[in-house]
């Protein structure tokens, strides 16, 4: 299915999701499993679930982790490198990312790595960056 928006961005903002027009004149390509109208309003657990991981996501820091992480296994001290925060801030940060199901960890002797374990939240932050980061 092809969904050409033209009135829609959703941005993360203080811990809320804001709802803001704007103009896109790209067309986004979408499979049937993702037919907004008929399918995910329809399911109130598909809501309910999608409601939770945006809230959880939407946290400044915690977006920023997002980024970092991508596609890729990475330990704890090089994300605390990366967004340069405390160790602290961002294990807490983690640990709520990981309760949510956003992320994965795994133990390596003293090191912990963590991951994206849903597919839906990398594409999420890939659509996000094309459309709020166009120079990356």
């Amino acid at each position: 299915m092809l969904l050409n928006l033209k009135n829609l961005a959703v941005i993360a903002s203080g811990g809320w999701v804001n709802v803001m027009q704007m103009e896109l004149r790209e067309s986004i390509s979408l499979d049937n499993s993702c037919d907004i109208t008929s399918t995910m309003l329809a399911r109130d657990e598909d809501i309910d679930r999608a409601s939770r991981s945006l809230k959880a996501i939407s946290h400044p820091l915690r977006l920023k982790i997002l980024c970092v992480l991508g596609n890729q296994e990475v330990n704890v001290q090089d994300i605390v490198d990366s967004v340069g925060t405390s160790q602290s801030n961002i294990s807490q940060h983690l640990a709520i990312l990981r309760d949510k199901g956003i992320l994965t960890s795994r133990k390596d002797a003293n090191r912990v790595y963590y991951k994206v374990g849903d597919y839906r939240t990398l594409r999420l932050i890939s659509m996000m960056q094309e459309v709020f980061c166009p120079s990356h």
